[in-house]
């Protein structure tokens, strides 16, 4: 049978404090015995399809092969 669970003012301060100003996230909760033992805050933060766009065109190129330049290397290695 489950315990019973009761909440104090302090921790509805302390989760209504988490979950503030969260605009993408979560907050989570641990209860041990019927008591409340952790609060876990994640938030995320998401980016505008402007901002995606822009991010990708600055993301380096890979160099384009050189299959002549690469063979004349190797050779010289041997």
């Amino acid at each position: 049978m489950a315990k019973s669970f009761q909440i104090d003012q302090q921790w509805l301060d302390r989760i209504a404090e988490q979950a503030g100003g969260i605009q993408y996230g979560q907050v989570t909760i641990t209860i041990h015995d019927g008591r409340i033992v952790q609060i876990d805050r994640t938030e995320r933060t998401r980016y505008d399809q402007v901002s995606r766009k822009h991010s990708s065109n600055n993301q380096q190129q890979e160099p384009e092969a050189h299959p002549e330049a690469d063979a004349q290397a190797l050779r010289s290695v041997q």
